[in-house]
């Protein structure tokens, strides 16, 4: 871990408790992981018992948990210099990193596991591969080093409805892979659009993120152009036939939206007189718009099953 950039972690004073473990595991982004998960696991063609889904969905969570506590780990001398940051429970001074480190690998291992012995070993294998997607990948490697890290590292939070559908169907076909492309292009403007307001604290601790490597200007222009490239793979499911025009509609209509919001933000000088809310609005558009999204994906088959539409061609 950087030791140089920012100051290390307090002594630890006390045991940690339940709380301090729980927020190791990132609950509100554990929030967006399950729900993407569900999503992906209820649309799937065909259908898994229960108990399993619940499983696997429970595995999904374990895994992101796991992920995210040895992110916290590996990055508890840069979170001490954060504003944002600080206060968690590694930099803070309520946690040994040891602790923090071995509940991440328990977490990680135990949910891989669980997956390939409960519902299958191609589900695992596809948790694996996000597990170290994002503990190594992202945080060990790209976050430090390319501006380009929320670019190629989305493709950690792209992988639960991805598992979702994987683990009713057993196989990986296109819509899985469709599912895994929307949040992957999805990830660039929505968390640009957080490091714009942010960047002072990107800054502080040397973390490379756009904003501070390219500076706003090339960032705004980047955030416009994820945002258009985002529309067409949002409404692919509906263009190949793979869902009726309940999605297409709702898939057109929020990407729309979702261009309304990323045009201020990507065609303005930065002004400090609005404390930055044009991307604030985008940051927290694009959170809704993802569930609204997955939401009308459910919907869509929920209404397909229960034959009060005509079903897509789920490939």
């Amino acid at each position: 871990m950087d030791t140089l950039l920012t100051p290390t972690a307090k002594p630890h004073p006390m045991p940690a408790d339940w709380r301090d473990f729980f927020t190791l595991t990132k609950p509100r982004v554990m929030t967006l992981v399950i729900f993407t998960g569900i999503c992906g696991l209820l649309a799937a063609p065909g259908s898994i018992h229960p108990v399993l889904g619940f499983t696997a969905i429970l595995a999904i969570a374990m895994g992101a948990g796991g992920s995210a506590a040895l992110n916290h780990w590996w990055e508890m001398d840069l979170d001490a210099g954060m504003k944002r940051t600080a206060n968690r429970p590694l930099p803070s001074g309520r946690m040994l990193p040891k602790d923090a480190r071995d509940f991440g690998i328990f977490l990680s291992v135990t949910s891989v596991g669980l997956m390939g012995v409960a519902i299958g070993w191609l589900a695992a294998i596809s948790l694996a591969v996000a597990i170290v997607y994002y503990a190594v990948i992202y945080t060990m490697w790209l976050k430090p080093r390319t501006p380009q890290n929320i670019v190629i590292g989305g493709g950690s939070g792209a992988f639960p409805p991805f598992i979702g559908w994987v683990a009713v169907t057993g196989e990986i076909t296109l819509m899985p892979v469709l599912l895994f492309a929307i949040i992957f292009m999805w990830t660039p403007p929505h968390f640009w659009a957080l490091a714009l307001f942010m960047k002072s604290d990107y800054a502080k601790v040397g973390i490379p993120m756009m904003p501070v490597v390219a500076g706003e200007k090339s960032t705004r222009t980047q955030i416009l152009v994820y945002t258009v490239l985002l529309a067409p793979v949002a409404i692919a499911p509906w263009a190949i036939g793979a869902t009726s025009w309940v999605y297409g509609s709702v898939a057109v209509v929020l990407s729309l939206l979702f261009l309304a919001f990323a045009m201020p933000v990507g065609t303005r000088t930065r002004a400090d007189e609005d404390a930055m809310q044009p991307e604030k609005t985008l940051f927290k558009f694009s959170i809704y718009y993802l569930f609204a999204l997955f939401a009308a994906l459910v919907a869509d088959r929920l209404l397909e099953n229960n034959g009060l539409i005509g079903g897509g061609m789920f490939a």
